[in-house]
C-alpha cells in the first residue's frame, strides 16, 4: 500500500495544541509564510488541531488572532478540542468548572479579566464567575468557538483533537471520541481509512505511526508548537 498523500500541487500545515501560548502562535504563523513564500503557486491549506485556550497566559490574545485571520489567504480550517468544549459548556453551565479549572480553565478566565471573588464561596462563587465572564467574552469570540469543526479530511489524511474510535465508521462516530479519546485509539493499530493527525496527547517529538500522526509537542510548557507539513507523500515539521 502506498503512503498516505494530500492532492497533488497543494501543501497542507497542521498546528498543534496551543494552549494560550500566542508567542509561539505568532512565531510558527511567521515560519509558515516564510516556508510558503517559495512555493506560492500551491493550494494551501491550514488546519489548527487546536486547545487554543487554557494552562498558557494568552487564552483571550489566542483566540483575538485567530479572529483576526492572519493566514486567511492561506484557506485555514479551525477544529475544536476538548478545552474548547469545557470553555463553552461553562457558559452555560457552572457544573463544568471543576474540570475545566482542574484543566487549567483559571488560566483563561484570567486572560479575560475573570477573576474569583474572595468573599465567595461554592457555587456562588461560580456563578459570580460566570456572569463577568459572559459579560467579557466578545461576541466575535464566542462566535468564533461555536464555528469549529470535530474534523478535517485532505485526501488520504482526517486531522482531528483527540483520535477516533477504532473500528467505528466516521459518521457514526460522536464528538467525545473526537474531542477526548486517549488510550483505546493510541493503542490501536487498526486501519482507520485515513491517516489520523491528532493533537491531545503530548509527545515530547512528532510521532508518526502508519496509521496516525501525534504532533501535540506540550507547547504550553515546553515551549515547542509543532506545524506537521504535508506535499505529495512528503512529511516535515516546523516546530518554535
Amino acid at each position: 500500500m502506498p503512503p498516505p498523500s494530500v492532492t497533488a500541487g497543494s501543501r497542507v500545515y497542521v498546528i498543534g495544541d496551543i494552549h494560550g501560548r500566542v508567542d509561539l502562535l505568532h512565531d510558527i504563523h511567521q515560519q509558515i509564510l516564510q516556508d510558503i513564500s517559495s512555493a506560492p503557486d500551491l493550494d494551501t491549506t491550514v488546519i489548527y488541531l487546536v486547545d487554543y485556550v487554557d494552562r498558557g497566559d494568552a487564552s483571550c490574545a489566542v483566540i483575538d488572532l485567530l479572529v483576526e485571520n492572519p493566514l486567511a489567504h492561506l484557506n485555514p480550517i479551525f477544529l475544536s478540542g476538548n478545552h474548547e468544549q469545557m470553555m463553552v459548556a461553562f457558559l452555560e453551565d457552572i457544573a463544568i468548572a471543576g474540570m475545566w479549572l482542574g484543566n487549567g480553565g483559571n488560566s483563561t478566565l484570567l486572560s479575560y479579566a475573570v477573576g474569583a471573588p474572595t468573599d465567595k464561596t461554592g457555587d456562588e462563587k461560580l456563578r459570580i464567575m460566570q456572569r463577568d465572564f459572559r459579560a467579557k467574552l466578545p461576541p466575535e469570540h464566542l462566535e468564533f468557538l461555536r464555528s469549529l469543526s470535530l474534523y478535517h479530511i485532505e485526501q488520504d489524511y482526517l486531522f482531528v483533537h483527540a483520535g477516533v474510535a477504532p473500528g467505528v465508521p466516521i459518521e457514526d462516530q460522536g464528538s467525545e471520541d473526537f474531542l477526548w479519546i486517549r488510550d483505546e485509539f493510541l493503542r490501536s493499530r487498526a486501519n482507520h481509512g485515513h491517516c489520523i493527525v491528532h493533537g491531545h496527547s503530548i509527545v515530547d517529538m512528532p510521532e508518526f505511526y502508519p496509521n496516525r500522526i501525534a504532533i501535540d509537542t506540550g507547547a504550553y510548557y515546553s515551549g515547542r508548537l509543532t506545524c506537521l507539513v504535508l506535499e505529495g507523500q512528503e512529511r516535515r515539521f516546523l516546530q518554535t
